[in-house]
C-alpha cells in the first residue's frame, strides 16, 4: 500500500475575494484560493491575518485548520438586563466581527474583545 503523502503549510488569511478565501505563504508571497464551498463553516472564525495550517494531499488542498483560540470583536450584543452581573451565570447572543454568533456572559458589552475556542465555538474570556 502506498503511504498518503499529507503534509501541512502555515499560510496567512488575507482576504475574501468573491467565493473565494485567499491564504499567503509569508516566505514566497504565493497565494492559495479556497473556495467557500470547501471550506465548511469553519469561516465563520477566519480574521484577515490569521494565520491557519493548510493540508496538502498530492500538491491539492483538502483541509485547513484554525488556530485553537481567536480573538474577536463583538459588534452587536443585548444589553441585558438591568441588575444582571457575573454572579447570575446567565448568557446571551453576541454577534461577532466575523458573523458567527456565540453564547457570552451577561457582562459582554458590544466593543469588546472575547476569547473564542474554534473548536467548541464557546465563549472563553474577555480580553
Amino acid at each position: 500500500m502506498e503511504e498518503a503523502n499529507v503534509y501541512k503549510e502555515t499560510k496567512q488569511f488575507t482576504y475574501k475575494d468573491g467565493s473565494q478565501f485567499v491564504f499567503m505563504d509569508l516566505s514566497s508571497y504565493d497565494e492559495t484560493r479556497l473556495n467557500e464551498a470547501d471550506m465548511g463553516d469553519k469561516t465563520k472564525w477566519l480574521k484577515e491575518g490569521m494565520e491557519c495550517n493548510l493540508l496538502y494531499w498530492k500538491d491539492k488542498v483538502i483541509d485547513f485548520e484554525l488556530p485553537i483560540t481567536v480573538q474577536l470583536k463583538i459588534v452587536d450584543v443585548d444589553p441585558g438586563l438591568r441588575g444582571d452581573t457575573a454572579q447570575g451565570g446567565g448568557t446571551k447572543p453576541a454577534t461577532l466581527e466575523t458573523g458567527a454568533v456565540v453564547n457570552v456572559p451577561l457582562f459582554v458589552n458590544v466593543g469588546e474583545d472575547i476569547m473564542v475556542d474554534t473548536r467548541t465555538g464557546t465563549y472563553m474570556s474577555r480580553v
